[in-house]
């Protein structure tokens, strides 16, 4: 058995002792589960990342308001612990399904809909300060990245350099992956699907010796753990490459800083490293891409607002481009690159800004 899932188990046993010893005294069974509200959420400004404050909510067992809830948490973890015990994983929605049942004489069920088992896993996850993935449970396959890496994952040996033109699918859960070869001087992020697909048939992973990974939009869990475990296991420089638009700048503070709804596990799941390659509103003046703009919308301008008070955006740097955005009033995607010919982001625009180490940080 793995030492991380003997760790966990004596966690989530600990967690079972404790209530059955407030029982055995008499005392209302109850846990404190740290509030996962905004309001207690912060930016340390010494490590550069997100993390939760000390508020924590109590869940009692007498309590009609929040009896269900307690129940729903316990089932969570008594289903990680059988998942921990014989080694197998289980995704969100079959989780679900497994522990939906109808309680015996009455109409009540377990849980009704996926968002109260996700919500009770996260609870779970935060309570026992351990990552929702080291108790097996998963969530979809979302990124692809290729390099020359060779990895073994589950007993298989997989070559990142030699899976054709879809790459290697990130999966949910990268903890038990080890890696066998690293050669690699950076690893590039790519927010767009069809940005990264460029990149790949131009070979530019080859060319500049990098690790080249797409996050799909927002970087799903199992990405950012495998960018962060790049990072601080092989000193690897993280630069990240999205639209030039407050969505892509908040997915680039996502990777680095962590978010606010995984504010609990930011510390491994962030890159405070990583550095923001492009594209900038700058970018579009130095690179006369104005003609492949788009016209932002009300929303994306009341979004740009909503960063310039972000406490992780309040470097000048930062101010000057979200604020610039609101005043052009326009946007560019990875794609409109291609503008200045299909080429043009890998034998020019990329090259220049990494011989030029012009990044954002």
């Amino acid at each position: 058995m793995a030492e991380y899932i003997k760790r966990v188990i004596e966690k989530l046993e600990i967690l079972g002792k404790d209530l059955f010893e407030q029982i055995n005294r008499g005392e209302n069974p109850r846990m404190l589960i740290p509030a996962r509200s905004l309001k207690n959420v912060i930016f340390d400004k010494k490590e550069f990342i997100l993390r939760l404050g000390d508020k924590k909510i109590e869940r009692d067992f007498f309590n009609l308001h929040k009896a269900k809830k307690f129940m729903q948490t316990l089932l969570v973890a008594s289903f990680a612990k059988e998942l921990l015990k014989e080694n197998i994983h289980a995704s969100l929605r079959e989780a679900f399904y497994a522990m939906k049942r109808t309680l015996p004489n009455s109409n009540e069920n377990t849980f009704d809909e996926q968002d109260e088992s996700d919500s009770c896993i996260v609870d779970l996850e935060v309570t026992l300060d351990v990552l929702r993935e080291q108790l097996h449970l998963n969530a979809d396959t979302k990124g692809r990245v290729v390099g020359d890496v060779i990895i073994e994952d589950r007993g298989d040996v997989i070559d990142w350099s030699k899976l054709g033109s879809g790459g290697w699918a990130i999966p949910s859960n990268v903890e038990a992956i080890e890696f066998k070869k690293v050669e690699a001087e950076f690893v590039l992020v790519v927010e767009k699907n069809a940005a990264w697909e460029r990149l790949h048939e131009d070979k530019f992973w080859k060319k500049h010796k990098c690790i080249l990974l797409t996050t799909q939009g927002q970087a799903p869990r199992g990405a950012r753990r495998l960018i962060q475990r790049l990072n601080q296991e092989f000193n690897l420089p993280v630069y990240v490459f999205t639209d030039s638009d407050p969505y892509g700048f908040y997915i680039y503070s996502v990777i680095k800083y962590g978010s606010i709804n995984l504010a609990h596990i930011s510390d491994r799941l962030g890159t405070k490293d990583a550095k923001f390659i492009g594209l900038t509103m700058t970018d579009i003046e130095t690179y006369k891409l104005k003609n492949w703009t788009i016209k932002a919308k009300d929303v994306d301008i009341k979004r740009a607002y909503e960063l310039l008070n972000y406490e992780w955006f309040k470097k000048k740097h930062w101010q000057r481009e979200i604020n610039k955005f609101i005043e052009k009033k326009y946007k560019a995607e990875l794609e409109s690159l291609a503008g200045r010919g299909l080429k043009f982001v890998t034998e020019t625009y990329l090259p220049e800004k990494i011989k030029n180490e012009d990044f954002l940080d």
